[in-house]
């Protein structure tokens, strides 16, 4: 009889885009909840964008809930969603390629006793993400075009 190793991932996907603008400029504007625009899903963070930050998801008859495991300033974010017996992690990565380019990684890992279970769910993204990533890129780049 084989056991699965607990600590590998069930699923994981990951995806990165370079943007035109700077690392610190991408990343406060990713950390600022209100930029974030995937309807019909609204996100509401019950403090700073920072360790230990509640974070709720809330879509058309489903509210989920996260939560910020880590956060390295201007480079890294760790964000656990909780899923029945399973998290889905959103590892979070900006990269300075230059003076005014960046590359943003988003890493998705499920994990958990019922994560096999979630999984043909989960592989959705890997058609969804890459569209939201591009979104994200051209959000930020079209801020940057009118700010500072």
């Amino acid at each position: 009889m084989t056991t699965k190793n607990t600590s590998e991932p069930a699923w994981q996907f990951q995806y990165s885009i370079d943007c035109n603008a700077p690392l610190q400029f991408a990343w406060r504007y990713w950390t600022n909840i209100a930029n974030w625009n995937d309807p019909p899903a609204t996100f509401h963070l019950d403090g700073p964008f920072d360790v230990g930050s509640q974070l709720t998801t809330t879509l058309p008859g489903q509210t989920l809930h996260s939560v910020i495991r880590k956060v390295i300033q201007d480079r890294e974010a760790i964000i656990d969603m909780h899923l029945p017996d399973a998290i889905l992690s959103f590892h979070w990565n900006f990269e300075r390629l230059s003076v005014g380019r960046t590359r943003i990684t988003q890493r998705l890992l499920l994990s958990g006793t019922n994560a096999e279970a979630l999984v043909a769910q989960a592989s959705i993204l890997e058609e969804t993400m890459p569209q939201g990533m591009k979104k994200l890129a051209a959000a930020i780049e079209g801020r940057r075009a009118v700010e500072p």
